[in-house]
């Protein structure tokens, strides 16, 4: 969608304006580019702008959590973020834009400067956005509607069998026996495979690759190799979720969730060959849907999948707040302020030299992390059980691996040796690690913004933050810093499933790990905490934070810590005398400076500015040494 003349002068008619008006207010916004796979904004944030899509599309999901929805795509000529125009409520979904997109948006105070300079033709703008979005409603409503008219039906049961005998399946679920074996021996967590989205995804890839590269094989045939990846299709869209109903934490190296994948993917597939569910003759779980397949080469591959998709998600966040960091670190590169090591002060420095440090080891995790991420495209598919590919047919490996990749559409490589593939975890270990140290360099910034900002009558209050809830039900008018604590907390957590990945990886014995399952938890929520811990504290802690500038050059005045600084003019006799005297008798170092006539005010001054006391510089002239 082009903004041409015409475009403009259509879009004014229709919305009672001015060509001009309408070009005056377009030229408050600004074009902005996304890259595919970037997050435009996220579910719970504040909105900072009203948009329009140029280019591309914008997908709207709603849920954090691993477990999301999608909700809707925003086209060409979408409208998103509208609600900044009316409130300031937080933003309800999630956008991302998988391929790119071009946004054309107006910063919330453009916004706010168009309703106070402009009032008539803010609010002209603002009726035909409510009219589209009640349009928007409607159609949501009926397509509602819809869904709701479809009143379940009270089904009866299927009966189904395996080695150990027979059971009654509810003749409404796509799963089948083996599922719900697994349902019933792993009552552990709650959490279900269908919790982490991406997870699912990556199952329906590996399935889908293994039946084409089967069919063009002619192992498998084409009807029903097209049925099992029209299924496979069905829930890389995000149907059919619900039922993977099986927990994370399970035995078997993960035989209970391929078996959940299997039956669910042959159920579907039967529906779409016209047949009922649970007709395994005409596609089995195991005879169709998983040839030329083991667990042991179809877990660890949708693991690694799955985990590539959520450290991407992770890797967007921890960008937003980087920048976040960066744009404070300019923000407050004039205020002055003392550094401090070991808890004691230590020579000045600026506010924004201590943001930018941040800025720096946000930037080491993304690194470290894209790095690690990419070790896990390297997949052992067509190992089968331990490496030497039985029953697989001749450059299945190869074929299906290629398949992967096509369908996936990451860059995914067959593993140079299958059999250490299916048995080594040194993938997981290793982005575990990385993982852990992004999440020690969160929390270390969350515990020193905790300490800049205590306070504020009796701590170091050298910065605000954003006040976000009441903070005690005792103490009035307190305000904690409730989102630096809570981002503390995933950080011990993700620190935590360190050590149990760890152990789990150590655990391989022999030809296979039968611990991949907690580690697949792991990495997922793990990932999963620290990216919904990045989108908090960028969005409701840093971008509010203001500069407490008195507070901190009163410190920088009064602390003894600028002897140091004075320490090349005055030279080391002096400077240590004035920090004992300024010690003993309560005085500042600046204030017994003048008092000793060693330097001039000016001279003083000309010292403390931030340019002079924060970088290398070449040094004034001493003045003559005094009596001591």
């Amino acid at each position: 969608m082009k903004l041409s003349a015409t475009t403009v002068a259509e879009a004014a008619a229709r919305m009672g304006v001015t060509t001009e008006e309408l070009q005056g207010v377009l030229a408050l916004g600004e074009e902005r580019t996304y890259k595919a796979g970037d997050h435009l904004f996220y579910e719970s944030t504040p909105r900072r702008w009203f948009g329009l899509v140029l280019e591309g599309e914008v997908e709207l999901s709603h849920g954090l959590s691993g477990m999301s929805v999608h909700i809707a795509t925003a086209a060409e000529g979408s409208l998103l973020s509208e609600g900044v125009l009316f409130d300031d409520l937080p933003h309800a979904t999630t956008a991302m834009t998988r391929s790119g997109s071009v946004i054309w948006e107006l910063s919330i105070d453009r916004v706010q400067q168009l309703r106070a300079t402009s009032p008539g033709l803010f609010y002209r703008i603002c009726g035909n956005v409510a009219s589209h979005v009640g349009r928007r409603l409607r159609e949501s409503n009926r397509r509602l509607s819809l869904l709701m008219s479809q009143a379940p039906t009270l089904s009866g049961f299927r009966r189904e069998h395996d080695l150990l005998g027979e059971r009654d399946i509810p003749a409404s679920a796509y799963y089948g026996i083996q599922t719900l074996r697994a349902v019933e021996n792993f009552p552990l967590s709650g959490i279900k495979l269908h919790h982490f989205r991406h997870f699912i995804v990556a199952l329906a890839f590996v399935k889908k690759a293994a039946a084409l590269a089967n069919m063009q094989l002619h192992v498998l045939k084409e009807d029903r190799a097209r049925a099992i990846a029209a299924a496979c299709d069905e829930i890389i869209e995000g149907k059919l979720h619900h039922q993977f109903v099986v927990d994370m934490f399970q035995g078997g190296a993960g035989t209970s969730t391929n078996m959940n994948a299997n039956e669910v993917i042959a159920n579907r597939a039967l529906e779409l060959m016209g047949h009922e569910r649970g007709q395994y003759q005409f596609c089995h779980p195991n005879d169709h849907v998983n040839c030329s397949q083991s667990t042991n080469d179809v877990y660890p591959t949708a693991v690694k999948l799955g985990v590539y998709l959520t450290v991407r998600d992770t890797l967007s966040a921890l960008r937003d707040l980087r920048e976040a960091l960066l744009a404070k670190s300019t923000q407050f590169s004039h205020v002055l302020k003392m550094g401090r090591t070991e808890n004691q002060d230590a020579v000045p420095m600026t506010l924004g030299q201590e943001f930018g440090a941040y800025a720096v080891m946000i930037g080491d995790g993304l690194r470290h992390l894209e790095r690690a991420a990419s070790d896990l495209l390297y997949v052992n598919m067509g190992a089968t059980a331990i490496g030497t590919g039985i029953n697989s047919p001749p450059s299945y490996a190869d074929i299906c691996t290629r398949r992967l990749a096509d369908v996936s559409g990451l860059p995914v490589q067959l593993a140079e040796n299958l059999v250490e593939a299916t048995q080594d975890s040194g993938e997981f270990s290793m982005l575990s690690g990385v993982m852990k140290t992004a999440a020690v360099q969160l929390s270390k910034i969350c515990n020193d913004l905790r300490w800049l900002s205590s306070g504020p009558r009796c701590g170091l209050y050298e910065i605000r933050l954003p006040a976000m809830q009441p903070g005690s039900s005792i103490m009035p008018g307190k305000v904690n810093p409730v989102i630096l604590e809570a981002v503390n907390q995933i950080c011990y957590q993700i620190i935590g499933f360190d050590m149990t990945i760890s152990m789990a990886a150590e655990a391989s014995e022999l030809e296979l790990n039968m611990a991949e399952p907690v580690i697949a938890f792991d990495l997922l929520f793990g990932l999963t905490l620290l990216r919904n811990g990045a989108i908090i504290l960028a969005s409701r802690c840093i971008s509010g934070i203001e500069a407490n500038e008195d507070r901190c050059m009163q410190y920088v005045q009064q602390s003894i810590g600028l002897a140091t600084a004075l320490n090349p003019v005055l030279g080391y006799e002096r400077s240590v005398a004035i920090a004992r005297e300024a010690l003993a008798t309560g005085s500042s170092v600046y204030d017994l400076v003048l008092q000793k006539n060693w330097l001039t005010r000016e001279q003083l001054e000309d010292l403390l500015k931030p340019e002079n006391m924060t970088h290398p510089r070449q040094l004034p002239e001493a003045p003559p040494a005094a009596d001591i």
